[in-house]
């Protein structure tokens, strides 16, 4: 299946930038759409206008199949645009507005649907702007910005196939897309509650990557992520996503965390307030690499492994700076390592991803323990802590072990 690109836009509200190479979640946003849609479609037919030499240019180093026609007329409407991917097409096809931003979700469910694809409940878009469709029995009666009596809001996503050009060609050259679905009354198929948006205005932009990094963050976090740090956290990828690599968050966070440590020498509440701190930067990486399509499983590794280290450190200096809590330091060092290591162990045992589904809401989490011990060290009570972080991290392996037993023995699983 091939997927066509409209990108003839005059980006008249942008400053007459070329929206479709925008960045916005750390990527561009044409770019964002080949990524979501190449395990679906094998070539993409971009049609470019008044920025065809641009966009042309940055083509060049995607690495999917695609072609490229210039819109000579881009003032005429998209329509004309999608007329001119007539002889590019065949069967069944995708099309999309080349300023239109979809998640990775939204694109899941879009794709098994047929005709214009539409939001009944949109959360992401301003109403006002958008394009209104009115549906009768699965089918488009009417379609307009200015509609009163509507049902459904035009998303700019289409599962179309080649009959629409015998419609498109009844039409003037100077006709919508819009129009062209209009007279075709197509079917209509309604994806709802996921994100998508479409950039228009700098204004726009800024709240596309806001969005985009809220709606990277993982429902599997602790209550302190949850709460507090990302509140912080979202808010510096937001200012940095498209300046920044999640690697290089990775390291930050990482640095962060060893001076943190190092400070501990000088001031322990200083020291404390610094692992906080790296604690919450740890979360910038994964909200940057999920906002931009840039996830790996390297990424993730690397992460976990200087987690580990960061900890290890951390908890070890104080314990060396208080030699009479050694016993529990002990112990909350073990249990700090044993609570990824049993999550780890689960998933290569097992071959499944994790139980965070089962074990979400017991304490223990690093997050979690990253905040008892800055409040613990602000106050001063490092014994305390140390058995209180021994008690929960080995609380949580025990209930961890618990859970594999009866979701893979007493539930059906063998080994």
């Amino acid at each position: 299946m091939k997927a066509v690109i409209l990108a003839a836009g005059m980006g008249s509200r942008l400053n007459m930038k070329p929206k479709p190479l925008l960045k916005v979640g750390g990527i561009e946003i044409i770019l964002r759409s080949m990524k979501l849609l190449s395990n679906h479609v094998d070539e993409f037919i971009v049609v470019a206008g008044k920025f065809y030499d641009e966009i042309k240019s940055f083509l060049e180093d995607v690495p999917f199949k695609h072609r490229i026609i210039k819109n000579e007329h881009p003032e005429w409407g998209n329509g004309y645009s999608l007329k001119l991917a007539k002889d590019h097409v065949n069967g069944k096809f995708v099309l999309l507005m080349g300023d239109h931003i979809y998640s990775e979700d939204f694109i899941r469910e879009a794709i098994r649907g047929e005709g214009l694809i539409v939001d009944g409940k949109p959360s992401y878009i301003d109403i006002e702007e958008a394009t209104r469709v009115k549906a009768v029995n699965g089918r488009i009666e009417n379609i307009g910005k200015g509609l009163e009596d509507y049902n459904f809001i035009d998303t700019g996503f289409f599962i179309l196939d080649d009959s629409i050009f015998e419609v498109a060609n009844r039409l003037p050259d100077d006709v919508s897309v819009s129009d062209i679905i209009r007279d075709a009354r197509l079917r209509v198929y309604e994806v709802s509650g996921y994100f998508w948006t479409d950039v228009d205005t700098e204004e726009d932009l800024k709240k596309a990557n806001w969005l985009l990094i809220e709606s990277s963050i993982k429902d599997t976090d602790g209550l302190v992520s949850r709460y507090i740090n990302r509140k912080i956290s979202t808010r510096i990828s937001a200012l940095l996503i498209n300046r920044v690599t999640p690697t290089q968050m990775t390291f930050v966070s990482f640095i962060t965390g060893l001076i943190s440590a190092f400070s501990l020498l000088f001031s322990i509440q200083a020291g404390a307030l610094l692992y906080q701190l790296s604690s919450i930067l740890d979360g910038c990486d994964g909200e940057i690499a999920r906002a931009s399509l840039r996830k790996s499983p390297f990424g993730g590794y690397i992460d976990s492994i200087m987690d580990r280290f960061v900890d290890f450190l951390f908890l070890g200096i104080l314990a060396f700076m208080f030699p009479s809590s050694l016993l529990p330091a002990l112990f909350a060092i073990f249990g700090s390592f044993m609570v990824s290591y049993t999550r780890e162990k689960y998933k290569v045992e097992f071959g499944k991803k994790t139980l965070e589904d089962r074990t979400k809401y017991l304490i223990g989490k690093r997050d979690e323990r990253v905040f008892i011990i800055m409040l613990f060290c602000l106050l001063g009570y490092i014994n305390l802590m140390f058995w209180i972080i021994a008690l929960l991290t080995n609380l949580r392996v025990l209930l961890t072990l618990v859970t594999v037993w009866r979701v893979e023995i007493s539930e059906g699983g063998k080994r």
